[in-house]
């Protein structure tokens, strides 16, 4: 897709702060409201913006423990591993879940609030799941960089 350099402004203004006002982004980017608006619906409709978040504070919400976990499969055809997904979307501690090449064949990011309800998962939630064949944990100590925007 090619943007030009408004498209990029408006982009990178949502990013920055998803609650802008068109007015505020129109008067930023010396464009008047009616442009700014169709381009946001332009870009929305074309699948570019995909929904506007706030991001909140794990700490504050009571999400102090951040695990990112391995998955080896034990079937690799496409029915196993579509099978596979389809579990672990149901679980809200799963963050994120990403197929991956190397030892493992998923890589997820699961956020909860200490050990103990981690275990819980794990052994309640996650060892129910057909085709698990091995699971390694890694706990995350501290998060150096966090981002959440793209650089355009």
């Amino acid at each position: 897709m090619k943007f030009d350099k408004v498209d990029l402004s408006i982009l990178n203004l949502i990013q920055e702060d998803s609650t802008i006002t068109i007015k505020e982004m129109a008067k930023r980017l010396n464009v008047s409201t009616t442009p700014i608006f169709e381009r946001l619906k332009r870009l929305e409709k074309q699948g570019v913006i995909q929904k506007y978040v706030a991001l909140l504070n794990p700490k504050k919400v009571g999400k102090k423990l951040q695990v990112f976990v391995d998955i080896s499969v034990v079937d690799h055809r496409i029915t196993a591993i579509d099978d596979f997904v389809a579990h672990i979307e149901k679980f809200p501690e799963i963050m994120e879940c990403y197929h991956i090449t190397g030892e493992a064949d998923f890589l997820l990011k699961i956020v909860v609030e200490d050990i103990d309800v981690y275990n819980e998962f794990v052994t309640r939630k996650l060892s129910t799941v057909p085709n698990i064949g091995k699971i390694r944990s890694s706990f995350s100590l501290s998060t150096k960089k966090k981002l959440t925007a793209f650089n355009l």
